[in-house]
């Protein structure tokens, strides 16, 4: 697997249960201090024990200067892409172009249904992805002058009115592991988020080579499509390796930005001030060797 050649980016992916929503605050304001880039918040609205995520996103987007916000990732059957591209577009400009989203089709439906969310089988939450990204970009795109019409198997729009237009072009980022969320991940995505404790390194290179096919069948630079990656801490005993586990990622396995999961203070300070710049001096020097 190549080298993309993006900038190497590092972020928090914050999933506080039963604490104070300031907690979770205090966490994104700790990252931005950091020197970290991103932070991404859950989104399972039928966990009570999670505060709700655009809440989380657009008080934290008022506590910070720096950092880009991204739910990690948005639940589409409980979100209504319409809704939720005027949503981020507006967040987008509130916080001068900070917000990145991420998209799931969907998981954990008896809990989704019990919200009044519908029950999709796994091709038609693939097309109700597809569907929601064309919406989502529809809805962004103020240069197009006619009424936005998708009339989809699972998402449907008649007419809405365009707009508003995002600070900045809100990438797209798709949390995807099987083979047609991968291959819409290459023709449709400005990025695909995994999470490393689901699939191994095997898997997440096999993976990425699905995401490339599919990039070029449909005339897309697979280069295009950022990588990023959920990563845990390391296991005690194996701090000081894990730069170059992260570097070797980069390099060999094309990711160019990792997300680190938890809510530990001290695991967010050395990530942005010991790991990140560690991580960042092998990728330029190995870069510069090549």
């Amino acid at each position: 697997m190549a080298d993309y050649g993006h900038e190497i980016l590092f972020g928090t992916f914050i999933t506080p249960l039963n604490s104070p929503p300031q907690h979770a605050v205090d966490l994104a304001v700790r990252t931005e201090r950091a020197g970290l880039d991103l932070v991404t918040f859950q989104d399972h609205p039928y966990q009570p024990r999670f505060h709700d995520t655009w809440t989380l996103l657009s008080y934290v987007a008022a506590r910070t200067e720096r950092v880009h916000l991204s739910p990690n990732v948005a639940n589409l059957p409980l979100r209504p892409p319409a809704v939720l591209a005027r949503a981020a577009a507006s967040l987008d400009l509130l916080s001068g172009g900070r917000v990145e989203l991420g998209l799931g089709a969907g998981a954990f439906w008896d809990a989704i249904v019990a919200m009044g969310g519908r029950r999709l089988e796994p091709g038609q939450a693939v097309r109700g992805l597809e569907e929601a990204i064309t919406i989502i970009r529809g809805i962004w795109d103020r240069g197009e002058t006619s009424l936005l019409r998708v009339d989809g198997e699972v998402h449907r729009v008649i007419g809405p009115k365009r707009g508003p237009v995002p600070a900045h072009r809100i990438a797209i980022w798709v949390g995807a592991y099987r083979p047609r969320m991968l291959r819409l991940t290459g023709r449709l995505a400005d990025g695909w988020l995994p999470s490393q404790g689901r699939t191994s390194t095997e898997d997440l290179v096999r993976a990425n080579t699905v995401i490339d096919e599919a990039a070029r069948a449909a005339g897309r630079d697979p280069a295009e499509i950022r990588r990023l990656l959920n990563v845990n801490p390391p296991t005690p005993g194996h701090e000081a390796s894990w730069p170059e586990q992260l570097a070797e990622l980069a390099l060999e396995g094309g990711f160019s930005t990792f997300i680190l999961a938890g809510d530990d203070p001290a695991a967010i300070d050395a990530y942005g001030q010991e790991v990140a710049p560690a991580v960042r001096e092998l990728v330029a020097a190995e870069r510069g060797r090549r």
